[in-house]
């Protein structure tokens, strides 16, 4: 079934509404201003697109440190990371408590041991 135009404006003839649609839609793609791109524009992409596939060169000592921080910040290691280190500050602590009540500890017993002149 053909879609025909019930309402043609006046003094238009069937075929001479799409033609002119066809006049207007290349006026207006000639129309459209294309910006000129800057000079050696192609040759900044490429060079940018190699920077960042080449490895990245670092400083001789801290090199493992940027793989080790690069391994630890990937999202499926960083929950890992976190209880780890949790983990490792838990039992840091414990091990911190333990010497201080230990240290407390011998201090009372030298405080009620030894004469009043050694405290």
């Amino acid at each position: 079934m053909k879609k025909e135009n019930t309402n043609p404006a006046p003094g238009f003839a069937k075929g001479s509404a799409a033609a002119s649609d066809a006049k207007l839609g290349a006026l207006l793609r000639e129309s459209r201003i294309a910006p000129a791109l800057p000079p050696r524009f192609q040759e900044g992409v490429w060079r940018r697109i190699e920077d960042a596939a080449a490895p990245s060169k670092s400083i001789g000592s801290i090199v493992w440190l940027d793989a080790l921080a690069t391994l630890v910040l990937r999202p499926r290691l960083a929950f890992a990371t976190v209880a780890t280190l949790a983990l490792m500050g838990a039992l840091l602590g414990t091990y911190q408590g333990t010497q201080v009540a230990r240290q407390d500890a011998q201090a009372h017993y030298l405080a009620v041991v030894a004469p009043n002149p050694l405290r």
